[in-house]
């Protein structure tokens, strides 16, 4: 799913609120092997962020497709520069600026897991499974995006954006 730009938030039973952050879309898969970053439009962005790769290689999980944010925290706000400047041509400067500045990966959903697809679940079931996921992991810079189904804290998440969200 995309954010969709919308005048106000959508308002009645059923809606799921989560925050838009300011990062890169990826999707982080494992089968097993290596782990694979992914934009949004298809491009391999796991060259450009080793620390992320490395984290995620730590994982229990051999098999998992997930979906989320990489993002670049900078003291109290996200640095989309900082993703901007990590998409250079020189393995040597994407080194340093992943030990200079590392990334982080927020999570918001889970498409697969070990080897089943939960893409046709609905989401509030994917969302426990990406929570008990989550939960079981431990490991820094895996991040958990929150989610609500109160309208007024999404409210409070949009008076709130800038820095951080988007």
């Amino acid at each position: 799913m995309e954010a969709l730009l919308a005048a106000e938030l959508p308002d009645g039973a059923g809606w799921q609120y989560e925050p838009k952050w300011d990062g890169f879309r990826c999707l982080a898969g494992r089968d097993g092997g290596d782990v694979e970053l992914t934009s949004k439009s298809g491009k391999p962005l796991g060259r450009y962020f080793p620390e992320v790769v490395a984290m995620l290689e730590e994982l229990k999980e051999q098999q998992f497709l997930l979906d989320g944010e990489l993002i670049i925290p900078l003291g109290d706000a996200l640095s989309f520069e900082a993703l901007q400047l990590r998409l250079h041509p020189a393995e040597s400067r994407v080194r340093k600026l992943s030990q200079e500045t590392p990334a982080a990966f927020m999570l918001f959903d889970l498409l697969s897991l070990g080897g089943e697809s939960l893409a046709g679940q609905p989401l509030s079931k994917r969302r426990e499974s990406l929570e008990r996921f989550h939960s079981k992991q431990r490991v820094p810079g895996l991040l958990l995006s929150p989610a609500t189904h109160d309208r007024a804290t999404a409210v409070g998440w949009l008076e709130r954006s800038g820095g951080a969200l988007d």
